[in-house]
């Protein structure tokens, strides 16, 4: 994972075309963010999905996207549309990462809305959006007829997609923690983000989860399990230590990510000192 703030373009694009070529190294990420949340607040960051695009044209074999699109950023037809047309440039390589917004606990993600003239939903509004906007993307990727939806917080008339995106079923990713965010996961996510920050925490949502798929008989085994790990450039020993936590604990989907200024070689490096 690249975070896009504080940063340049050729910095990006240089990181992802080494790991391109790295088998070890099997997705790429962005953030959505329009302000930094880290470093000087005024400093430079670059829009994820228009980053992804220009990315996605320029590697070959990484599955890419974004962890994880904010829900009240973007319309999800536009969003929808967005997505489909990141796919095709892609070839078929986006995982379509998704959430409710950033937390009202951060206030240096939740200032950007303001600044940008976005509504600003509380939490129960905001993860009953993410559930209509899950089916109603999946929707405009899938099916061949316009169509009407009239729910709650999304009001469509004749919403049709085309081109469709190229993958059959783009996978969904959906990051987030809070007990209904995960009935969301449980019902559209085809792999489950959590930020890592707390292995306990992890493990007891992703036991959650196992309980919320059984209520609606999915099973549980079909939402891959993903994780956050901040990579060390000073101690990877941690990091490995780290790693083997996480992947002992069920959480097989991991991502590693990179603080800038990115190194050098940094792809090569993460591959031969922290996957090994």
């Amino acid at each position: 994972m690249t975070a896009p703030q504080q940063v340049a373009y050729e910095d990006v694009l240089r990181v992802w075309r080494e790991a391109d070529e790295i088998p070890q190294i099997e997705h790429a990420w962005l953030f959505d963010h329009l302000m930094p949340i880290g470093g000087d607040p005024d400093g430079p960051i670059l829009e994820g999905w228009t980053l992804l695009s220009a990315l996605a044209a320029q590697t070959q074999r990484l599955r890419l996207g974004l962890l994880v699109t904010s829900n009240r950023v973007r319309p999800p037809a536009i969003l929808a549309k967005i997505a489909a047309t990141v796919d095709i440039v892609s070839g078929g390589r986006l995982d379509f990462g998704i959430g409710a917004g950033s937390r009202p606990s951060l206030p240096m993600a939740r200032r950007e809305y303001d600044a940008h003239g976005l509504p600003y939903l509380d939490a129960a509004q905001a993860v009953e959006s993410l559930a209509e906007a899950c089916t109603v993307i999946r929707r405009l990727w899938t099916e061949t007829e316009p169509f009407d939806f009239h729910g709650r917080h999304l009001d469509l008339t004749g919403a049709f997609g085309n081109p469709k995106p190229i993958q059959h079923h783009v996978p969904i990713m959906i990051g987030g923690r809070a007990m209904s965010t995960l009935r969301v996961v449980a019902e559209h996510a085809d792999i489950w983000n959590h930020t890592g920050e707390d292995l306990a925490d992890a493990v007891s949502r992703s036991g959650l989860l196992d309980r919320y798929c059984a209520e609606i008989g999915r099973d549980p085994a079909a939402i891959t399990r993903s994780i956050h790990v901040p990579v060390s450039y000073e101690d990877p020993a941690g990091t490995r230590d780290t790693i083997a936590k996480v992947t002992a604990a069920g959480f097989r989907h991991v991502v590693l990510s990179l603080p800038a200024p990115y190194p050098v070689g940094v792809a090569k490096w993460v591959a031969e000192e922290v996957i090994g």
